[in-house]
């Protein structure tokens, strides 16, 4: 469920960087950088580069997001 004032978007993750942080690809050509949402981490949820994920972003910040799902 999304937060008040947010929005969702799939994306492709790119690279993998220290602490679970990625980078993503979004449909329109941009990169953003996400972090794992608490359920990701708490079920041990692993994202490997190429894996199409679904971010949360708000609209203040477009260059940071959240990752909420990783698809099948």
């Amino acid at each position: 469920m999304a937060h008040q004032g947010s929005f969702e978007i799939d994306g492709k993750v790119l690279e993998a960087l220290p602490n679970t942080l990625f980078r993503v690809e979004l449909p329109d050509k941009r990169k953003v950088l996400c972090h794992l949402s608490g359920k990701l981490r708490m079920h041990f949820i692993k994202i490997l580069p190429g894996d199409n994920v679904k971010i949360e972003m708000t609209p203040y910040d477009d260059g940071k997001g959240r990752i909420m799902y990783r698809y099948k």
